[in-house]
């Protein structure tokens, strides 16, 4: 603007309000293009506007580019950042709206709630939640309670996959420090949903389910029905975690009666479904869990494909693989790919469990083959800006199963080089694995090497302690070493069940233990629990 021309003339204030109101024109006119350009054109060039009207345009340009479906790149003239330039519309806001955060804490413009929301939403679309948790640490007290800001944080933490991280804040929402101030509903129901993915913490998810519902209205269907969910499947991992039997019973009960509950209020949740579905399995009550997974399949028709592999699983666990693998072939068409690989191990396990381990072998060549494909893809598209990959953590621990199942095999076929090998390569991907060093056992155990098998399986048990294959593995192995080590293999066998009572190999070698005593009338009954249970036992774990 000429210098001569003062603040106070109207001249530039209508010129103010057109350079506002020109580009409001081109979007009403559906011209988007020609709007954002408008914009552009106003934020370059010394308009002399004062801070809040900048920002405003700023904010504007910001949400055009965000939401208005129009790849509009910057202009070779703009481009005078070098790499730096934003290389989309999405880089662009994100720019325009961390400017907006900057000016906002220089005390250059009012705080704009708008435009945090605005940054939300962008560093969410391109995984950027650490950064987006920095901006919510760094906003001014009294912008945020300090319960919404912790359940914010929260959220952010729980995105890139530091549940940890998450549910400390969120504990703080529901400790002394909070207690005499409204209690945040939001934080105890997103507290009871992290608790729910772990067993570990499944006590203190059924403490933050039932604060959830005691602050819910009975005219709430759905987060009542949410929060009975997450007490279920919070119930069911106590259940699991447990070491006594009646209390073990009692958790089981709980969780089906939450999650019937939940299917009362959360109606038309085929989460709920699943969830009993899942539940009803680990139970043994196969009947049912077939029914509530197959009502979960018809709810998402067809489109989940850990909902295919519970209903491979359940088949298989009536001793029915054919059915089973027919299913997950069926699957395999219909899933996306991250679930394919999933199901390809599946497949490969129920091959085995058919007798058939060159077709085994061929699956995993697949999908170790898959897996391979999709890491050199990503090397070639490199993402800086994702910190946080779950599909990427997830092929990992999928190729390292895969190479254990098929050490698992060659072991089985005698053929000891080659499952060295496969062992071997699961443990370049990680060493301290107590599943690795488990089949690292098995191997010597298969050449008869028995103190060799025994310190592997220690090792297995030193990394985790309550691994039950390793625990009764070792047990197996003693009962070889003579009658001496007898009684040490069966307190062995007695903590594998009581960590995992429907372990029907540990019944098994606690009956064969039981026939080297002499005690053939108590063997005979281990004998029958073992078969009872191996008729109901998936090829899979359900959990």
């Amino acid at each position: 603007m000429p210098e001569e021309i003062g603040e106070d003339c109207k001249l530039q204030e209508m010129f103010h309000k057109a350079l506002e109101l020109l580009p409001i024109l081109w979007t009403k006119a559906g011209y988007l293009e020609e709007a954002i350009t408008a914009y552009r054109r106003a934020l370059i060039k010394p308009w002399n506007l004062d801070p809040e009207r900048l920002a405003g345009v700023q904010k504007s340009l910001a949400c055009t580019l965000l939401y208005s479906g129009v790849e509009a790149s910057l202009p070779p003239q703009l481009q005078v950042w070098g790499p730096t330039t934003p290389k989309n519309n999405t880089e662009e806001a994100i720019l325009l709206l961390l400017i907006l955060m900057k000016k906002v804490a220089l005390n250059q413009i009012k705080w704009d709630s708008e435009v945090m929301d605005h940054l939300s939403y962008a560093l969410s679309v391109i995984g950027q939640f650490e950064l987006l948790a920095n901006h919510f640490e760094q906003a001014l007290p009294g912008l945020y309670g300090r319960a919404e800001r912790w359940y914010l944080l929260a959220l952010c933490y729980s995105a890139c996959g530091q549940n940890e991280e998450a549910l400390n804040l969120l504990k703080k929402v529901a400790g002394c420090s909070e207690a005499k101030n409204k209690p945040h509903f939001l934080s105890f129901l997103l507290g009871a949903k992290l608790c729910s993915l772990d067993t570990v913490h499944a006590h203190e998810g059924i403490e933050f389910s039932r604060k959830a519902i005691d602050l819910v209205s009975d005219q709430c269907e759905h987060f009542m029905g949410q929060a009975h969910k997450f007490l279920g499947v919070c119930y069911s991992g106590a259940a699991r975690a447990s070491i006594s039997d009646s209390e073990r019973t009692v958790f089981q009960r709980e969780s089906l009666n939450s999650l019937n509950h939940a299917a009362l209020n959360g109606k038309g949740d085929p989460e709920v479904m699943f969830s009993l579905g899942l539940e009803n399995a680990v139970q043994r009550n196969l009947d049912a869990a077939f029914s509530y997974t197959m009502k979960y399949s018809d709810m998402v028709a067809g489109s989940s494909g850990h909902g295919w592999k519970l209903l491979a699983l359940v088949v298989s666990a009536e001793q029915r693989f054919n059915d089973a693998e027919a299913i997950v072939d069926f699957a395999l068409d219909e899933a996306g790919r991250r679930d394919q690989l999933e199901l390809l191990r599946l497949k490969a396990v129920l091959q085995i469990a058919q007798e058939h381990p060159k077709q085994a072998i061929e699956t995993y060549r697949m999908l170790l083959a898959s897996v391979q494909a999709q890491r050199n893809s990503k090397a070639k598209n490199f993402e800086q800006g994702r910190t946080f990959d779950p599909e990427a953590i997830l092929e990992r621990n999928l190729e390292k199963e895969a190479w254990r199942d098929l050490a698992a095999i060659y072991t089985k076929l005698s053929l000891w080089p080659d499952a060295e090998i496969c062992i071997n390569k699961a443990k370049l991907i990680e060493f301290y694995s107590p599943q690795s060093w488990h089949t690292t056992g098995t191997l010597f155990e298969a050449q008869s090497k028995h103190k060799e098998a025994l310190i592997s399986f220690s090792v297995s048990l030193s990394i985790e302690p309550d691994y039950v294959p390793s625990i009764v593995s070792t047990a197996e192995v003693l009962m070889k070493l003579g009658t001496g080590s007898l009684p040490i293999a069966r307190s062995f066998l007695m903590n594998a069940l009581r960590l995992e009572p429907t372990n029907h190999e540990a019944w098994l070698n606690l009956g064969m233990l039981s026939k080297m005593e002499g005690s053939l009338q108590q063997a005979a009954e281990f004998f029958q629990a073992a078969y009872e249970l191996r008729l109901s036992a998936p090829v899979q774990s359900f959990v």
